[in-house]
């Protein structure tokens, strides 16, 4: 009997080790109609309508029709390459939001919560420079008094700073989501910790001997008057004519299989890099209160920026087959323009053809590569219009009214300042703006175009720039050295008033690893300063980059780039007219063009796209022709006469170039 029962426990066993195999093939039978991107991650696909779980659950592209980067092995590997990519930052700000909460005790009640930044008066000096051509006057030698440049003092109780209630944190998440055509597509994330404690040691940690009274006291004042000072976040900042500020909006377009695909791609690659300093000050604020209203309600921005995701499609995909996506480019783009024409006829829709035309300068310094050979409109004919629009809205004279506090700045006249001034210098002219700029760099009251929130860069220093751009234009116009040095030393000590109670660059991370906007402007209006140096001392007869000052300022500037964060994430795109004004005067084997080569490999493919990749390849040619004239020009140091050198301007001329590098 116990050999027949062996038998059958065989014959069972053997049984089931047959049907094993068979049942493993069941279960593992591929799917042929999952969507695209499951297939590219060799994930499983539950073949969701209008989205799968696991593409709505990243925020990724659901495409159940076959894709153009299918049939393309290097696209493909691209497409796979960054979808990796959102996937890591997804689990990296996971990571981040799932923050130890220790509870020590209850926190006060709200009528004792600490003071914000708000508390805090930061006096800001407000002096002026002397206009070329206006009729402000302001002496260049006269000292800052001291309640203009006083030094900043925190009026705060001693009971606020320590609190007579123990220790507590709180974690504030804030939520955003994006919706596409109803889909949800983007969702972001963060959370905010404001601690009265520091960080408890890891277990097992050796705690040192408690450090003598007074030295704890101090090094806590000082960490939370730095956490207390950092800026609060003000999403209602601009005003971009779509209304207030909205937690998510829901824009419905109705466009064909081809245009779909070039919006989705301009919401998923081309939208985070338009703005992304103000990205970093007013998170999801450029997507949700910016690009999407425009694009929902705005047909010619609509076509403006399918020609621009078309655009970076070409050049971020590698394409084979060009001869299509050159026809978008050139159908939509064709479209754009022709709108504007038919606007610009009809003297109507004003705010909507100037966001266009705006567009249409600005967007182009993000995409496309320095040789593209499709035919265009420069961006100062582009400009031209936008000026005529500025006008007509009158907005100079609302950003400039000293009489009327503005609670919100336009945008669309930041944008146009910013493309304004820097475009200037890239044409050798003043701006048009200029005595716009000279009066808000003039008075007290008011004195902020938004700059410093959109690009970076202070507000002072860049009315400075323009100052500057306006000097250049008169030496042009035939202005003698004396003046022009009087007006150089001038304009010198401008820049230094705007460096008092700097305390030079700090990398611009908190001590959890979140970026710190606050600092981030600081070390990014340090590297436009000294830029600004460069750009008036190459104005002063006689300047060569071999003198030693020059050498010294380019050295300075390579420091304080170093504070920038680098790679893809990083913030060197929007460097692009800073690394122009100083890489232009670098000489070779200078510790500058180590730097600027180091930042171009790890930005990787992006280091050739957008302004970055002109004034790569801008800086080698001009690189190349002074090096070479270097080497063929005497060695006397003892001549007395100044040694020309090779400016990035007549480079640009030489090559047909027509570049608008901000």
């Amino acid at each position: 009997m116990a050999v027949a029962t062996s038998t059958k426990a065989k014959a069972s066993s053997k049984a089931k080790n047959d049907a094993t195999p068979k049942q493993k093939t069941q279960m593992h039978r591929r799917s042929r109609t999952g969507c695209y991107t499951c297939r590219l991650r060799r994930k499983k696909c539950d073949e969701g309508s209008p989205m799968c779980t696991a593409c709505k659950h990243l925020g990724l592209v659901c495409e159940y029709k076959r894709p153009m980067w299918w049939s393309n092995n290097d696209a493909r590997r691209k497409h796979k390459d960054d979808i990796k990519m959102i996937i890591k930052r997804k689990k990296l700000s996971e990571k981040a939001s799932h923050t130890i909460q220790t509870s020590i005790s209850s926190p006060p009640g709200l009528s004792h919560s600490l003071p914000t930044s708000a508390t805090f008066s930061d006096p800001i000096d407000r002096t002026r420079s002397a206009s070329i051509d206006s009729h402000y006057g302001f002496d260049f030698n006269s000292p800052p008094t001291t309640h203009e440049f006083g030094s900043f003092t925190p009026q705060m109780h001693g009971d606020y700073m320590f609190p007579p209630f123990s220790p507590y944190e709180i974690d504030v998440k804030t939520e955003r989501q994006m919706f596409v055509n109803d889909i949800p597509t983007l969702r972001e994330s963060t959370t905010s910790t404001f601690s009265t404690f520091q960080t408890p040691p890891p277990p097992g940690t050796i705690l040192p001997s408690f450090p003598v009274e007074g030295e704890w006291t101090e090094q806590v004042y000082s960490e939370r008057r730095e956490s207390l000072t950092e800026e609060t976040l003000n999403v209602n900042f601009f005003d971009f004519s779509h209304g207030p500020s909205v937690n998510s909006r829901q824009v419905a377009i109705e466009l064909d299989e081809g245009d779909q695909r070039l919006f989705d791609h301009f919401i998923q690659f081309v939208l985070p890099n338009l703005f992304p300093i103000l990205e970093s000050n007013q998170h999801g604020s450029v997507s949700s209160d910016l690009i999407l209203p425009a694009l929902q309600s705005n047909k010619t921005y609509l076509h403006c920026c399918l020609s621009i995701a078309a655009q970076h499609y070409k050049a971020y995909m590698g394409i084979q087959d060009e001869e299509a996506i050159n026809t978008d480019i050139m159908r939509h783009r064709y479209a754009t323009v022709s709108s504007l024409c038919d606007a610009l006829n009809k003297d109507e829709n004003h705010q909507q053809i100037l966001e266009a035309a705006l567009g249409l300068i600005i967007f182009q310094t993000t995409v496309g590569r320095f040789d593209d050979s499709l035919p265009d409109i420069a961006w100062h004919q582009h400009f031209q219009a936008a000026v005529s629009l500025v006008q007509k809205l009158d907005l100079p004279t609302i950003v400039s009214d000293p009489t009327e506090m503005l609670q919100q700045t336009p945008f669309n006249m930041t944008l146009t300042s910013w493309i304004d001034i820097l475009g200037a210098t890239m044409q050798g002219r003043a701006p048009v703006f200029a005595h716009t700029y000279r009066e808000k760099h003039l008075t007290a009251a008011n004195p902020s175009l938004g700059l410093r929130e959109l690009m970076g860069c202070d507000d002072r220093v860049m009315y400075l720039i323009s100052e500057i751009a306006c000097l250049e234009a008169l030496k042009k116009e035939g202005m003698d050295d004396i003046t022009l040095c009087s007006h150089v030393h001038g304009l010198g000590e401008q820049i230094s008033l705007t460096e008092a109670g700097e305390t030079g660059p700090k990398i611009p991370f908190n001590a959890n690893n979140t970026l710190s906007p606050k600092q981030l402007s600081k070390n990014m209006t340090s590297a436009f300063r000294i830029a600004a140096r460069i750009y008036l001392c190459s104005l002063v007869p006689g300047f060569h980059p071999s003198q030693p000052s020059c050498i010294g300022l380019v050295d300075k500037l390579t420091t304080v780039l170093q504070h920038i964060p680098s790679g893809p994430p990083g913030f060197d795109r929007s460097l692009a007219w800073v690394y122009l004004i100083g890489g232009s005067v670098s000489l070779a084997g200078s510790s500058f063009r180590t730097f600027f080569e180091d930042r171009m490999v790890q930005l990787g493919d992006l280091a050739n796209y957008g302004s970055f990749g002109r004034v790569a390849c801008l800086l080698h040619e001009t690189w190349i022709q002074a090096d070479t004239q270097a080497a063929h020009s005497p060695a006397s140091a003892s001549s007395e006469a100044p040694q020309p050198y090779v400016h990035w301007r007549d480079v640009m001329q030489m090559k047909g170039w027509d570049f608008l590098l901000v």
